[in-house]
């Protein structure tokens, strides 16, 4: 049988005492826990050192190879030793720890990677001469002159090599060197005026660039959306919305795409403080809530948000790897964050993503040029192709007049007849009145019972009429309920849930919240709380499950949307089938009533469920289809 402490052995313990290269050893385990953590780490602080070139390169996924070059300031060469001892650090002097403007503080990367790998420092300070020191496993070596022109060069050669059981735990190389570029590109959108260059130097060394981003020029708002144009595409930039706001202290910038534009998972969301780059989950779950009125649950937001407050207002000495923060008060950070948002979507009105256009776009290619209508049978003979059958098959196929459906429907005034010919001089013609020059244009028919088309000033609209009509109501469903109020129906017996201590206090702290939501609870005495009045809306509530929901969505973060959502999906129930309903017919006059409403209305640009209510195809678009550019 086993001894319940098997880690207290009968003889009493010895304290003693580490030496430095086990101290540091652990502290790589901390701060290095692949070769991505070592970029990072080298590049922040190349960028504390005022760098404004910095080129990475790296070999077998970081693994063999990582060098860092820069042309900061350089470190001086009696201050080469003094770098690489533990908790050494130029960016404080250990007076305040919330006093934090720079990305390290610690003191412990440098030595961390010469306790694990092969570490050369090459370094030239201005009014110095160049040095070089070299780490081999935690054993330093003499400072000696070295030939560089300026900045500093840090080299790591076979990473964990030190503590071999390590590199059991690192993944391919392809994805190591998936995680550098992704490292990369985060201090690049933290810093848009500096240049990076990430380069693959495997195999034969000549190297190839993975990543580039030059140097933007111009004002902060014009840098950042140049830069996020570079690291996540033009079609990010196209289509993400400008977020600049400011509450007691905390300014968030940057830009949040429209919901149209989102993605299966959560990898385009990108977070900074104070320009680091952070995994925080109470800044997901704002982005989150901001955006959970307009997207399904399977879709996930795209944004590159940055928060900036002064020090004093986040601690970021949280995580050795810095990449948690913790807010003096998270509430108002989650609230800028989710107002900020919800202000910018909505001035954005009925605007959709122009992806919904080249997908739309790319699904009516015409035929490729030169396609062959005839192939070659095994007797020599040409035979026509299976599309070609196809086409000619379907041209033939018998049908009736009276069964045909209706494809199309165009309101109008039907055209007179041309006169007959005469040398008397023809009447000068009537002019016609302008077309209003509207944003979705003016109806000029009805496809398939479902789909308006409407002619814009320099090109065509599509309008899906339920989807359209959908959120239409469900808006205005909405604003009556933020001015009427949720209506709250009392239980005749108020249903008692018993839960944790910690559980009941949090739910007692939100009780006024979730009044307002139709939700009455209060306390019963003890870890129990009463469930006295639920939203009449939801009709018979299941009160503990309700409870025990809103319970788990605090878990993942500090507030809950889950009673809200219940409320917003029922009403976008009632908005679905108080809608008009596909294959309609509608009179042209109807059309461009739903049109100018859509125009007026907040995130008309995309349905209940997250999907486009309509899509918009520019003229030289169409015309390239045809072939007329």
């Amino acid at each position: 049988m086993p001894s319940p402490t098997p880690n207290i052995s009968e003889n009493r313990p010895v304290i003693r005492q580490l030496d430095d290269s086990a101290i540091n050893r652990i502290a790589a385990g901390e701060v290095v826990e692949r070769p991505a953590s070592a970029v990072k780490e080298l590049v922040e602080n190349a960028i504390d050192a005022g760098a404004r070139r910095i080129t990475v390169e790296y070999a077998d996924g970081g693994k063999t190879m990582i060098r860092v070059t820069d042309d900061g300031c350089g470190i001086a060469p009696e201050d080469l030793a003094l770098a690489l001892s533990r908790h050494a650090t130029s960016k404080i002097d250990g007076s305040d720890l919330l006093d934090i403007h720079t990305f390290g503080f610690r003191g412990e990367a440098l030595p961390s990677l010469g306790a694990v790998g092969r570490l050369t420092i090459t370094s030239r300070a201005s009014g110095f001469d160049g040095a070089e020191i070299t780490v081999d496993g935690g054993r330093m070596g003499e400072v000696r002159p070295a030939a560089l022109n300026s900045g500093t060069i840090v080299t790591l050669r076979d990473l964990f090599f030190a503590t071999p059981a390590r590199l059991k735990f690192l993944r391919t190389d392809r994805a190591e060197a998936q995680a550098i570029g992704d490292v990369i590109k985060r201090l690049a959108m933290a810093e848009p005026f500096v240049r990076f260059v990430l380069r693959d130097v495997s195999g034969d060394g000549k190297g190839r660039d993975v990543f580039r981003a030059e140097a933007e020029q111009g004002d902060l708002f014009e840098a950042l959306h140049g830069r996020l144009a570079q690291v996540l595409g033009r079609e990010f930039a196209e289509n993400a919305l400008p977020i600049d706001a400011m509450r007691e202290g905390l300014h968030l910038t940057g830009f949040a795409a429209l919901p149209t534009y989102s993605r299966g998972s959560a990898v385009a969301q990108y977070l900074f403080v104070n320009g680091r780059p952070v995994r925080d989950k109470l800044l997901t779950g704002a982005l989150r809530g901001a955006y959970f009125d307009f997207l399904s649950r399977d879709r996930h937001p795209a944004a590159a948000l940055f928060v900036e407050c002064p020090p004093t207002l986040v601690d970021v000495n949280v995580h050795p790897a810095k990449s948690e923060v913790r807010f003096r008060d998270p509430g108002l950070a989650r609230g800028l964050i989710v107002s900020a948002l919800r202000h910018a979507l909505a001035e954005a009105g009925h605007r959709a993503s122009t992806t919904v256009a080249q997908a739309t776009l790319g699904a009516m290619q015409p035929e490729p040029q030169g396609a062959r209508v005839y192939q070659m049978d095994r007797a020599g003979m040409d035979r026509p192709s299976p599309a070609a059958r196809q086409a000619a098959y379907q041209a033939q196929a018998p049908g009736f007049a009276e069964t045909a459906g209706v494809w199309g429907r165009v309101e109008g005034t039907p055209v007179p007849e041309m006169p007959a010919p005469s040398h008397a001089a023809a009447p000068e013609a009537e002019e016609v009145a302008p077309t209003p020059d509207y944003p979705l244009g003016t109806a000029r028919g009805q496809v398939h019972e479902n789909y308006i088309i409407a002619q814009t000033a320099n090109g065509m609209v599509i309008v899906d009429q339920h989807a359209a009509h959908e959120r239409l109501v469900y808006e205005k469903l909405k604003r009556q309920m933020n001015e009427n109020g949720v209506a709250a129906q009392a239980l005749l017996i108020p249903e008692i849930v018993e839960l944790s201590a910690n559980d009941c206090a949090r739910l007692l702290e939100l009780a006024e919240e979730l009044a307002k939501l139709g939700l009455g609870i209060e306390a019963f005495g003890g870890s129990a709380i009463a469930v006295r009045e639920t939203p009449a809306i939801l009709g018979t509530v299941n009160a503990r499950a309700l409870i025990l929901d809103v319970l788990d969505e605090l878990a993942e973060g500090d507030s809950s949307n889950i009673v809200q959502a219940k409320i917003e999906a029922i009403l976008s129930r009632v908005a679905c089938h108080g809608s008009i309903r596909s294959g309609r017919w509608m009179r042209a006059e109807e059309m461009n009533a739903l049109l100018r409403e859509m125009e007026a209305t907040p995130h008309s640009g995309q349905c209940n469920h997250g999907r486009p209510t309509y899509v918009e195809l520019k003229l030289a678009d169409i015309e390239r289809l045809f072939g007329r550019t």
